[in-house]
């Protein structure tokens, strides 16, 4: 129900079905050949190995949890993937000032300074430098913009997409 707001899968008809499965559903009514895969699980260090990072050629994270986000940015840094990451969408209400940086010259994020902060801490850093989308927005009160979301993920799309045509 959370996600009605924000996520173009999410309808008042799917509410308690897996986010997986619905985005699976739609992928496949626009292109009904592509073979997609859908893991309805939380990453986190009892699933982690669930997922085949190693077998993949672009991993994009966009977990909102620090935990389970560092985890999958420290294990997919291992990896030859691309790895793109989302920072913080939340609360953001104007999508002209979302922009993309390398992670550690991410500024105005609370989202990538604690994700920061907790991998020093742990000693769980990156293993290779990776680019991120996020905005330098000061959150407002209010909720989130639905284009704002949708702009952070067009962006990630494209930095796979234009990657992919280099």
């Amino acid at each position: 129900e959370s996600n009605l707001n924000r996520q173009a899968v999410a309808t008042a008809a799917n509410i308690g079905a897996p986010k997986g499965e619905e985005m699976k559903k739609r992928l496949l009514r626009i292109m009904p050949d592509a073979d997609i895969t859908a893991i309805n699980l939380k990453y986190d260090d009892e699933t982690a190995e669930e997922f085949p990072l190693t077998q993949y050629d672009y991993i994009i994270d966009a977990i909102d949890m620090v935990d389970c986000k560092m985890r999958l940015l420290y294990e997919a840094t291992q990896t030859d993937a691309v790895v793109l990451s989302s920072m913080g969408a939340g609360r953001k209400l104007d999508p002209q000032q979302i922009r993309v940086a390398e992670f550690w010259k991410v500024e105005g994020c609370p989202l990538a300074r604690a994700l920061r902060t907790r991998m020093k801490k742990s000693g769980m850093l990156p293993q290779k430098k990776f680019r991120c989308v996020y905005s330098p927005q000061l959150s407002g009160d209010r909720g989130t913009l639905a284009p704002v979301v949708g702009v952070f993920g067009m962006t990630l799309a494209s930095l796979v997409i234009r990657d992919i045509l280099q």
